[in-house]
C-alpha cells in the first residue's frame, strides 16, 4: 500500500519555500502594523482621558470619534489578517496549502504568490461575489 501523497504535491519545493517566505514576511509586516495601530489606539484614548469633552457637543468630537472607528477597524481587519496568514502556515506544514477550500482543486501557484493567505482558486472566489 502506497502513502497518499500530500494534498499540496503541485507545489515544488522551491515554491513552498517562497511561499513560505511570503507568508513569513506578509506576517511580519502586519504585526509591525497592528503594534503601530495600537500606540495611534492607546495615544487617541489616553488624549481623551486628559479632556472631558462630550463628542456630541464638541465640535471636533465627531472627528475624534470617527478617528477612533477608523483605527479600530483596521486594527480589526490586521488582526484578521494575521490569522489567516497563520492558517495559511499551518496549512503549509500540515500539507493541505495550495489547496481549494471550495472544490478541492488546486490553487494556481500565481495567485499564492499575489495572495498568500488565499484559501479559494479564482474559479470559487468568484462564485462567492
Amino acid at each position: 500500500m502506497t502513502a497518499e501523497p500530500p494534498r499540496d504535491a503541485a507545489l515544488s519545493p522551491a515554491e513552498r519555500e517562497t511561499l513560505r517566505r511570503l507568508l513569513g514576511d506578509d506576517r511580519e509586516r502586519t504585526m509591525e502594523r497592528i503594534a503601530s495601530l495600537t500606540r495611534d489606539w492607546d495615544a487617541m484614548v489616553e488624549s481623551s482621558a486628559l479632556v472631558a469633552t462630550d463628542d456630541e457637543h464638541d465640535p471636533d468630537g465627531s472627528s475624534t470619534a470617527f478617528e477612533r472607528a477608523h483605527v479600530q477597524s483596521l486594527l480589526d481587519q490586521a488582526r484578521s489578517h494575521v490569522a489567516d496568514l497563520d492558517t495559511a502556515l499551518e496549512r503549509l506544514r500540515g500539507g493541505a496549502y495550495g489547496v481549494c477550500e471550495g472544490c478541492g482543486s488546486p490553487i494556481a501557484v500565481e495567485r499564492l504568490m499575489v495572495r498568500p493567505a488565499a484559501r479559494t482558486c479564482v474559479g470559487c472566489a468568484a462564485a462567492r461575489r
